[in-house]
């Protein structure tokens, strides 16, 4: 049988990982950051980083898809 993601998870497991991940985007914090960024300009070659003290800079895309290596992320 063909798994239709790319995670290769079975049907229930990703309707519940799409419900978790609606929830975690539509938070009042992540609401805001995705305001932010349309309001700064997001561009297809970097990031904008939000840093632990709640300022935001560009970034490479590498450097901040790796914030779990940094502790920033739990």
């Amino acid at each position: 049988m063909a798994v239709a993601n790319s995670q290769g998870l079975s049907p229930a497991a990703l309707r519940r990982k799409r419900a978790r991940d609606k929830a975690a985007a539509m938070t009042p914090a992540r609401r805001r950051k995705k305001a932010e960024n349309q309001r700064i300009g997001q561009r297809g070659d970097s990031d904008l980083h939000h840093t632990p003290s709640g300022q935001v800079r560009r970034t490479s895309i590498a450097y901040n898809r790796a914030t779990h290596s940094r502790g920033e992320v739990g």
